[in-house]
């Protein structure tokens, strides 16, 4: 019987490095603003050329591609905008991309990540998919040049399968996706790296543990939580990356507005932010101890649902007067915060999640927030999504309204008054002890409704490289 949903993981697009072009093979000259024609552009016209970046257009048998001003952001248009546009009835099986001698590791890094990308696709349908270009090959005329940039396009192509492993596991819909197939999916696919192991705990080991937020939040469904945990190293600074994993939210009692509910199929793609590093930073073998963590659940309505005024006990005891059941994600990871502090020991604790509506007011639909009370922590999330094309801002977890947790029925209350992110942060501060922590808010760029860049309209899969460079910064 066929699989309801495209296989997992996505086909990405391959890259290779080398000095040579290949005979019968289309070549793509790349076009600088102007525009100015890099190696093979003798004999182009050029009349109605701008250089702009993703400006790819065909004469005859080769190709040329905008790479504007040159930017890092030029190249991942650039080389996204080339696989979209080597598509469809006459796609051909490669093509050979002429770099121009200016080339460094950084730009054959955003080229690749924004040509494995851009050509992602997700649809579940009984046709077949649109032909695509299987491979480039980017051709350097510099023969020493070539092992670092062949090293350079292997750990874009690794941050690429992390990305688009995010996009399928929070585009795949709810009706298959719940708690149980995401924690099996990330388990049999951990299973298939050496390094890295899976546990999945089931609704009766988190009563016994008393993961009351979790088990709170996944009352109301009929397909009980989850609770995934992914171990990778021994040695070296333990990370601990904690992501929600919500695969469908209603909004519970306090019920959503229909519009836009469908897309709640993506409210776990902070868990598959986690999931896709783990994966990525096992397969890479860095020197590094992760622990990737996530609790799973699906917020829904009916008799079994949890209210407005309850009162739950989380992991390790401190309880929660609840004030809106849309206000799930931070119930479920204060459990896995404080069952982290308390079991694991880390050195750092990374809690992602799509959160909160009000950042995507203050900070729009592109750039994810950073909270964290270390001035350097919170610096070095920002450097890392810099360096692998993900935007971050620092948000304030503001003193005055610190005093807000507080309730006079629990030790802390769900949704305290005040800005909405900043509050939200502030209540999960309370479960994460003296351990460092940063707090990224991705409901802005978690998904996307047109394409930009490397992104494709549905999930993005924005968070999980930022992941994978922060582990990477630690094993150094």
């Amino acid at each position: 019987m066929a699989s309801t949903v495209p296989s997992v993981p996505t086909k990405l697009v391959d890259v290779e490095v080398a000095t040579s072009t290949r005979r019968n093979v289309p070549a793509v000259v790349l076009a600088a603003t102007g525009p100015a024609l890099g190696p093979g552009g003798d004999g182009i016209d050029v009349s109605d050329l701008t250089g702009k970046a993703g400006e790819a257009v065909r004469h005859d048998e080769a190709w040329t591609l905008g790479v504007g001003t040159g930017t890092l952001a030029d190249y991942r248009t650039a080389g996204a905008s080339l696989v979209r546009a080597l598509s469809g009835e006459d796609a051909p099986r490669t093509a050979d991309v002429l770099l121009t001698p200016d080339f460094d590791a950084e730009k054959v890094r955003a080229f690749v990540l924004g040509a494995a990308l851009g050509g992602y696709r997700f649809k579940v349908t009984g046709e077949d998919g649109p032909a695509r270009v299987g491979s480039l090959r980017l051709i350097t005329a510099d023969d020493g040049f070539e092992e670092v940039l062949t090293s350079a396009a292997l750990k874009a192509h690794a941050l690429a399968t992390a990305t688009s492993l995010a996009r399928d596991l929070a585009n795949t819909p709810s009706n298959v996706k719940d708690p149980r197939w995401l924690a099996t999916t990330a388990a049999k696919l951990a299973d298939k790296v050496d390094g890295l192991h899976a546990t999945v705990r089931d609704e009766k080991w988190l009563a016994q543990q008393g993961f009351g937020g979790v088990l709170a939040v996944g009352g109301g469904s009929a397909r009980p939580p989850r609770f995934l945990e992914l171990t990778y190293g021994t040695t070296g600074p333990h990370l601990v990356f904690i992501g929600k994993g919500i695969t469908f939210d209603t909004g519970g009692i306090s019920v959503k507005p229909a519009d836009g509910m469908h897309l709640m199929r993506t409210d776990m793609a902070g868990g598959g932010a986690v999931i896709s590093a783990l994966l990525a930073v096992a397969r890479r073998r860095l020197p590094v101890r992760v622990t990737g963590l996530v609790p799973c659940a699906e917020n829904h309505v009916s008799g079994s649902a949890y209210r407005p005024g309850d009162v739950v006990r989380h992991y390790g005891g401190a309880t929660t007067e609840v004030q809106n059941t849309d206000a799930e994600g931070r119930m479920v990871l204060a459990d896995a915060m404080a069952y982290a502090v308390k079991n694991l020991k880390p050195d750092l604790v990374v809690d992602v999640a799509t959160l909160t509506g009000a950042m995507k007011v203050s900070l729009g639909l592109r750039t994810g927030a950073v909270f964290s009370a270390s001035d350097d922590l919170a610096a070095e999330v920002v450097a890392a999504g810099a360096n692998v094309g993900e935007k971050w801002w620092r948000m304030p977890l503001l003193e005055e309204h610190v005093s807000a947790v507080a309730s006079e029925v629990a030790d802390y209350k769900q949704c305290p008054p005040g800005p909405g992110g900043i509050t939200a942060a502030l209540f999960l501060q309370k479960f994460v002890g003296d351990v460092p922590w940063a707090h990224l808010d991705i409901a802005g760029p978690a998904r996307s409704e047109k394409v930009y860049d490397e992104v494709v309209a549905g999930a993005t899969g924005f968070g999980a490289r930022t992941l994978i460079e922060l582990a990477e910064k630690y094993s150094r």
